[in-house]
């Protein structure tokens, strides 16, 4: 078996996936009974290519579920009035210091004291000479 390339991964459909892996999940259940049985050292080295592969199948059909899943609540979202909360695993990752941080909205804000100084002491102008 050939190593298999994400990016060749990503053009196939769905239920192309899901039969590629049923397809590796069986050659690496016959490697491993050739493992048990003392099978040739070649099949042996073979075994974390197949679970490699089953990796990147797994990882490329998870991305592909949650891509559709983003669009279809941003359809839905867009249809209500109100935001609709992303689930967890669909929101972007980031940093947590990120994630936490104020928004810009939030940061621009400021409170009723700070609002009225500022109105009653403007920021003086000066005339420079050239």
């Amino acid at each position: 078996m050939v190593r298999i390339k994400a990016h060749e991964l990503r053009g196939k459909s769905k239920q192309e996936l899901l039969g590629q892996l049923t397809d590796l999940r069986t050659e690496l259940a016959q490697l491993r009974v050739a493992k048990v049985t003392g099978g040739a050292p070649n099949k042996l080295a073979k075994i974390k290519v197949v679970r490699k592969s089953i990796a990147r199948v797994l990882t490329v059909y998870r991305a592909s579920l949650r891509t559709a899943l983003r669009s279809k609540i941003a359809e839905d979202g867009a249809n209500k009035k109100g935001k609709s909360y992303l689930p967890l695993d669909l929101r972007p990752k980031r940093t947590r210091a990120i994630r936490r941080a104020l928004t810009k909205e939030q940061k621009g804000k400021k409170l009723e004291k700070q609002v009225k100084r500022a109105a009653a002491y403007p920021s003086r102008k000066f005339a420079l000479k050239a």
